[in-house]
């Protein structure tokens, strides 16, 4: 009867522990990627706003030297990213491509003009900054127009703000919730042994001595625990870089060192609070307030 009550708490305290572990693993993982976003926020909108493209649209009457000289000009400026020529074969091409049609064989002849398609360094995509941009490249005289997509670069830049914003307040309102959970689990793990606590506490062991191997354990567990949640980002991340190489996620190893550093020592921090003060509070109780 007794090895059997013994297997039962012995299965009881595992299940315990794993559960302890399990709900430790989840919200520090979630909490990782919820601190992968914010490091790669910036990064994933500046990587949507060099997709904006200014086109600039040339006159039949400009010469190669002229278009050459603005390509150079432009490659130059500090606000460029990249540039890209498009003649107007090529740009008919395109467009009988997407459309699956030959508009020039309606026509007669290809309506379309030789263009230069610019990507802008994502601080520059700005309205105010696309407006000058267009204005100094309309000042040149072989330049017919300038084009590009105003209200969706006022859109993106908005939603940009707003996301920031809702992000930095989330991260507060998760960070909350992750401390709350895991302090729910380690105090049902100390609540298990609320009668041990207070019968060693009654043969005269001291309240730190008491708490020693329970805040040890726990540790133990927070370690564990954030080990799997860095093992479930590190996959997160990986995946993430295979299937968008052009975020470039990887391009700062200090960055997402420290991120994974900071989850795992954060493991150890909350368990080790949250441990601290259930054991003091069992240590307070009386002992007609145990049950």
């Amino acid at each position: 009867m007794s090895a059997s009550f013994e297997k039962y708490q012995k299965r009881k305290l595992i299940s315990s522990y794993f559960s302890v572990v399990l709900s430790i693993a989840l919200v520090l993982f979630l909490l990782g990627l919820l601190g992968m976003l914010i490091l790669n926020a910036k990064k994933v909108s500046d990587h949507f706003k060099e997709q904006v493209v200014v086109t600039i649209y040339l006159k039949d009457t400009a010469k190669e030297v002229e278009t050459k000289q603005l390509e150079k000009s432009l490659a130059l400026a500090d606000y460029v990213k990249s540039t890209d020529y498009v003649t107007k074969e090529q740009a008919a091409a395109s467009m009988k491509a997407e459309n699956g049609e030959d508009f020039m064989e309606f026509l007669g002849y290809n309506p379309l003009q030789n263009s230069i398609d610019v990507h802008l360094k994502a601080d520059y995509v700005t309205a105010a900054h696309l407006e000058e941009i267009a204005k100094e490249a309309t000042n040149k005289n072989f330049v017919d127009e300038v084009r590009y997509d105003n209200d969706l670069v006022t859109l993106m830049n908005n939603n940009v703000k707003k996301i920031s914003f809702w992000v930095l307040i989330l991260s507060g309102i998760f960070t909350l919730i992750a401390v709350l959970l895991i302090n729910s689990s380690i105090r049902l793990a100390v609540y298990a042994k609320r009668f041990t606590i207070k019968t060693m506490q009654m043969v005269g062991a001291t309240k730190r001595f008491i708490r020693k191997p329970f805040v040890f354990k726990s540790v133990q567990l927070g370690i564990i625990g954030a080990i799997i949640a860095l093992i479930g980002m590190a996959v997160v991340l990986y995946y993430l870089n295979l299937t968008f190489p052009e975020l470039d996620l990887m391009r700062n190893p200090i960055l997402i060192g420290a991120l994974f550093a900071a989850v795992f020592i954060l493991g150890i921090i909350i368990t080790w609070i949250s441990t601290f003060f259930a054991t003091q509070r069992f240590l307070n109780l009386k002992t007609d307030q145990l049950y």
